[in-house]
């Protein structure tokens, strides 16, 4: 029976993980009371009697739970931004190559991608990796996201019956062109220019879409829609989770996927302009069940179970 702490179980991700868990036979969720639930000396205890420990907390409360970790067996899987780009930790897309699916299936530390980073990485990174796209080339990510992914004082805030008629509208933010996602999208992709990234917040609960688009006469290699199909095919074809095709409907909504570990990527346009899309659930693929196939990897199980 594997022993499971999950360090901020309150919040939407650490929920979303605990749902998945308590379905399972062969894991064991260790819990403490409300009055214990920030206690240091408590949670040191859990983290350390525990065989996998997963961090939904503030980047600075995950960075102190890593240093309460005195057991060298214990697996941390963090959810939080603190150490996506943090040498010795593997981050936690385990189809974006085989090394990174090693790396998880060895490590005692793992890092779980961001949402937004789920959806640019899929798309942008294999750009690079097959010398199709330039590393400076200037990306654009539009991306709308269901409001749980702002976390518990947003969805009061939508779930509000007196709210702002203004939350009844996609909202656009991170004016300042600045994101917490940046730096791993920068790394895991090998850029060195920064993308715009321009995130929706929307009245939906979860699901989302990430999109970046091409123009064909600015890239190394000019592709056509088929050829990236091919492409993202050969990357991801083997995948338990993640489809390439295009929308049959003409309309990609956000919110297909929702309840899934699943990912879609999905490539339209014509020879002169391209549009690539990412589509998943932010709290699945985007987040808890990102972390639970982590989970599964590196105890060397099918990534698949629970999911």
């Amino acid at each position: 029976m594997v022993r499971v702490f999950i360090d901020g179980k309150a919040g939407t991700t650490g929920l979303g993980i605990f749902d998945r868990l308590e379905k399972r036979g062969d894991v064991t969720v260790l819990s403490l009371s409300e009055e214990l639930r920030k206690d240091t000396a408590a949670r040191r205890d859990a983290i350390n009697a525990a065989d996998v420990v997963f961090l939904c907390l503030p980047d600075d409360a995950a960075r102190e739970a890593v240093t309460l970790c005195e057991n060298e067996k214990t697996v941390i899987i963090d959810a939080s931004t603190a150490h996506r780009t943090q040498e010795g930790w593997a981050y936690g897309f385990p189809e974006l190559s085989k090394e990174h699916r090693a790396k998880i299936a060895s490590s005692k530390r793992i890092a779980n991608p961001g949402c937004y980073a789920s959806g640019f990485i899929s798309l942008v990174r294999p750009l690079i990796e097959n010398g199709i796209a330039p590393n400076d080339y200037p990306f654009v990510c539009h991306a709308v996201s269901g409001y749980s992914g702002a976390g518990k004082k947003a969805i009061a805030q939508y779930n509000d019956e007196n709210r702002d008629c203004l939350l009844d509208t996609p909202r656009l933010y991170a004016l300042g062109l600045t994101h917490k996602h940046l730096p791993e999208m920068v790394k895991q992709c090998r850029l060195t220019r920064e993308p715009i990234f321009n995130p929706y917040i929307c009245d939906y609960y979860s699901g989302m879409s990430v999109s970046v688009p091409l123009f064909t006469d600015m890239l190394k290699k000019r592709v056509s829609v088929e050829e990236l199909i091919e492409l993202y095919t050969a990357q991801y074809g083997t995948s338990k989770f993640i489809r390439v095709g295009q929308e049959e409907s003409g309309f990609v909504s956000a919110n297909n996927l929702c309840g899934t570990n699943r990912m879609e990527i999905l490539v339209h346009g014509n020879g002169e302009r391209i549009l690539l899309t990412s589509r998943f659930d932010n709290l699945g693929k985007g987040a808890s069940g990102a972390a639970i196939q982590n989970m599964n990897i590196v105890l060397g199980l099918d990534e698949s179970t629970g999911l």
